[in-house]
């Protein structure tokens, strides 16, 4: 096995169904422009209130992905 370095990003992902939809939004829209995703951590969850009821789910993450190794 190789030795691998890995960076983080921070994304806050919404949603209007739920904690799950939102981090699965945050890394769908990252999968886009970030390759070798590889892991994520729930750092902070929030919600948005509208007429007394919950309107939108807030979930920020961290994304680890690894960084490209050009010696391979």
């Amino acid at each position: 096995m190789t030795e691998q370095v890995y960076k983080q990003v921070e994304l806050t992902g919404s949603s209007k169904k739920g904690l799950q939809e939102a981090v699965e939004n945050a890394i769908a829209q990252a999968s886009k422009t970030i390759h070798a995703l590889r892991w994520f951590q729930v750092v902070d969850t929030r919600g948005q209130i509208q007429e007394g009821k919950v309107a939108y789910w807030q979930v920020t993450i961290k994304l680890g992905f690894t960084v490209d190794n050009p010696d391979l």
